[in-house]
């Protein structure tokens, strides 16, 4: 009897340590598949993105950039740009005809090579006929939360002017300083913009100081056009300040991205490549550097353009990624944005522009200046009626101005937390 009894408890004990195996083996398969699946997501994902290069180029900052052939950038992954013949020059500039002569003068001095503020132009450059871009690695998919969210704006990070209730404030983790206009019809938008290196408190946080372009509400169907430079530990994987484009048709969901990581922008430069680190970058009390943006739509094709610089027309958003913008810009805004996560209960010290506030001026606090829009007639104007906006003006300010050198200008930024904004 006793016998049997063990040898029933042994039976028992058996099963229950091969179960527990099984199951350990089943834990263990499973998460292997699911590492291996996410592995095999993120290759093919890259797959998509880097396109087979005619030569590469290795930056000083890490970063590879490789020259595509010009007809195999993203852009023509797209369904509907199977088919597109490239613009290789907008029609119309702002202030008139489009001017091959102005452009290259600016651009290509027979003297002397002009500088581009790029750190890989050190080491090499792109033919005609071929666009930099800079390669992404594994490591940059897998910090994002997903594969499919790589490369993407989190939703509602738009800056509100008209909604600056308490209850709004960091409701989406964003905060801004910006100058903007609304209530016409905009056409395109120019500034130049003070670039810094500001400093990230979490590799999750961000700061950014960009041109916004915007049509539609505030809502689900938000069209967005957005360029300037961005520090993005988590996109870039480091904290140099880097140029950066951006556009959404459904207020950042399921459209648009970064740069040129989804089909897109039409990129015809072989000179400057979006994402890449600007080189050199202001200093406190020390010599000041300053980028141009200029994004306008060609009234012939209706394309959006973008020039930076004096010279480098970078390419366009075609006008059928759109809905609002195939028309017009109903409201355009410049100026900072941070997310400010407040990781250990207190406001973040992700510093906006250069992390001091407005009133320290030139030198000290970061600036843009010479705002101006692009009207119907496809002419630069002042912006009328110039309005500003933040929602914590002790984390992060601004302080608009106007005189004959900068036109309408205006500092902003800050420290964010200090002893005013715990």
């Amino acid at each position: 009897m006793g016998a049997a009894h063990l040898s029933r408890e042994k039976l028992a004990r058996g099963f229950l340590v091969c179960l527990w195996l099984w199951g350990f083996f089943s834990l263990s398969y499973a998460a292997r598949s699911g590492v291996s699946k996410q592995k095999f997501e993120v290759k093919k994902h890259l797959n998509r993105l880097n396109k087979p290069a005619v030569k590469s180029i290795q930056s000083p900052d890490g970063d590879i950039i490789d020259c595509v052939p010009i007809t195999k950038q993203p852009a023509f992954d797209h369904p509907f740009l199977k088919d597109h013949k490239i613009q290789m020059k907008p029609n119309y500039h702002p202030e008139g005809l489009f001017d091959d002569n102005k452009v290259s003068s600016t651009t290509k001095s027979k003297d002397k090579e002009p500088h581009i503020p790029q750190l890989w132009h050190r080491y090499g450059k792109c033919a005609e006929g071929t666009i930099p871009m800079r390669r992404t690695k594994e490591d940059d998919v897998l910090r994002a939360s997903s594969v499919k969210r790589y490369g993407k704006k989190k939703h509602r990070t738009v800056p509100l002017p008209k909604s600056a209730e308490p209850d709004l404030i960091n409701q989406s983790g964003h905060q801004h300083a910006i100058a903007y206009v609304e209530g016409d019809k905009y056409y395109g938008a120019k500034a130049t913009i003070n670039v810094w290196e500001p400093k990230i408190q979490q590799q999750n946080e961000f700061s950014l100081s960009q041109i916004w372009l915007l049509g539609g509400s505030f809502g689900q169907d938000l069209n967005s056009i957005e360029a300037g430079w961005q520090v993005s530990p988590d996109l870039y994987g480091d904290n140099n300040t880097r140029l950066f484009t951006y556009w959404t048709s459904d207020a950042y969901q399921a459209t648009g991205c970064y740069n040129l990581l989804c089909s897109g922008f039409i990129q015809i430069n072989s000179d400057i490549a979006m994402g890449a680190s600007i080189s050199p970058v202001s200093g406190y009390r020390n010599s000041q550097y300053d980028i141009s943006i200029l994004i306008w739509k060609d009234p012939k094709e209706g394309h959006w353009w973008m020039q930076f610089g004096n010279g480098y027309v970078l390419g366009y958003w075609p006008s059928f990624l759109f809905s609002y913008l195939t028309e017009s810009a109903s409201m355009i805004e410049w100026g900072g944005e941070v997310v400010n996560s407040q990781a250990d209960g207190h406001h973040t010290s992700t510093q906006m522009g250069s992390g001091r506030f407005p009133e320290e001026g030139f030198s000290k606090a970061s600036y843009f200046r010479n705002i101006q829009v692009v009207d119907s007639s496809n002419n630069l104007k002042a912006p009328k009626g110039l309005g500003t906006f933040t929602e914590q003006s002790n984390c992060y300010d601004v302080q608009p101005g106007n005189n004959d050198d900068w036109g309408h200008f205006f500092y902003y930024g800050g420290p964010g937390k200090n002893e005013n904004c715990p």
